[in-house]
């Protein structure tokens, strides 16, 4: 008897140990759960990871910060902070394969870090050179320099819509940025002219697009297109054939035709080529053997194809003006301009600005008369055919057939995803 009562003693004993110890781990969740709430009771976290930036620990340095002014020079930016003019001028012998400081620009920002102590020895100089693309300059006994970029993402996205108003205004009402309206104008420059462009025409776009810091930056890139211009589609496909990135249609044909389709984007058509015109200003029957497109004063022209200025001059009729020989064939006139920027002699590419839109001469309001020469003749150039530029080679017709499949599925699931 005395013995089982010693062996249920043990068994107790045992079981009091297991409600003590129970009750002690009871408590301590309850004090971890409740921490905020019991006095005496400190539960520590682990320390956050130190703020990096432009590769320094950021927490760890006085910043001040601010953007070049005009007149600003390295020398009077560094001033305040005690660098002497030796300093800058090693500092800038040392940096100038990385970055030449005298090509900081008014508006862009900087910032000076400084030792987080009371003595803020200024260690670091940063200045922002784009959006993507910064330099940073040591300050210390080291006084060099080296380029650095920000993290990119890129973002893909699907977009719709119908023309009411013009392709820029209508991009723009879809929520997107007026430059995906200028990156497409970009695509169709040699096919469409959207100055006469009509409500009901409709684009559909799948384009990708750079961010840093959650902000795009550069131009979109159109990946692939369909505009629709009086019933009929244009599709665009972005592709590399190892020249670089160009735009074909379904069939591999080219969308760069050998001129573009207007001397200024967005500009409105005002009178066409037309050889029975009645003249607004002379009141009588004047041949019009040019195209009008209508803009606001200092819109830019372009030239339409590349060649060389043979002319550059002013006269009664035409106010200034300018006439491009493209080769033996094709010379085009650019009339009433407020500006000239080239001059006789000058070789021009397509698409460069070569002056700003005006009203000098025999003119009504600000436009500018397009004309066309085609051996010698001034014709109707919306009415010609030009072939198309450097169509997908017969060796990447295949490669090319795989990313148009491509893109078709993606552009299809973005749809799918936009909708969620």
């Amino acid at each position: 008897m005395g013995e089982t009562r010693g062996v249920w003693h043990k068994i107790m004993s045992k079981k009091a140990w297991a409600i003590v110890l129970f009750g002690v781990g009871c408590v301590f969740a309850i004090a971890l759960y409740n921490s905020d709430k019991l006095p005496g009771v400190i539960i520590t976290s682990p320390d956050p990871e130190p703020r990096m930036r432009f590769g320094l620990y950021w927490d760890s340095l006085q910043v001040d910060s601010g953007k070049i002014k005009s007149g600003q020079t390295l020398s009077h930016l560094l001033d305040a902070y005690g660098i002497t003019p030796g300093q800058v001028a090693t500092l800038a012998a040392n940096s100038r394969d990385v970055f030449n400081v005298v090509n900081m620009k008014v508006g862009y920002p900087w910032w000076v870090a400084s030792s987080l102590d009371s003595l803020r020895v200024p260690q670091w100089l940063i200045y922002e050179k784009s959006k993507t693309d910064y330099v940073v300059f040591s300050l210390s006994d080291t006084l060099g320099a080296y380029n650095g970029e920000y993290p990119t993402d890129t973002i893909y996205k699907r977009v719709q819509g119908v023309i009411t108003n013009s392709l820029s205004m209508d991009i723009v009402a879809a929520g997107e940025s007026e430059k995906l309206a200028l990156s497409m104008a970009s695509v169709y420059d040699w096919t469409i002219d959207f100055s006469h462009v009509q409500k009901g025409d409709s684009f559909d776009v799948y384009y990708m697009q750079q961010r840093v810091n959650e902000s795009p930056v550069n131009m979109p890139q159109v990946l692939a297109s369909n505009f629709t211009h009086r019933g009929v589609d244009f599709k665009a496909y972005r592709f590399d054939q190892g020249d670089g990135p160009d735009w074909f249609d379904p069939t591999g044909a080219s969308l760069r035709k050998a001129f573009l389709k207007t001397p200024i984007e967005f500009g409105r058509m005002s009178s066409g080529f037309n050889k029975k015109r009645f003249h607004p200003v002379l009141k009588k029957v004047k041949p019009h053997l040019g195209t009008d497109y209508a803009a606001p004063k200092g819109t830019p022209i372009r030239a339409v194809g590349s060649g060389t200025i043979i002319k550059s001059e002013y006269k009664r009729n035409n106010g200034h003006y300018v006439k491009i020989r493209h080769n033996a064939t094709y010379e085009t006139q650019y009339l009433h301009m407020s500006k000239r920027l080239v001059k006789v002699g000058d070789v021009v590419k397509q698409g460069d600005v070569i002056g700003k839109v005006g009203s000098t001469g025999l003119a009504t309001g600000p436009h500018v008369c397009f004309r066309f020469w085609k051996h010698g003749q001034q014709v109707d150039h919306r009415q010609e055919a030009f072939p198309p530029d450097t169509p997908v080679r017969d060796d990447m017709m295949d490669a090319f057939a795989v990313e148009v499949n491509r893109l078709e599925l993606e552009a299809d699931s973005m749809l799918s995803v936009q909708s969620r």
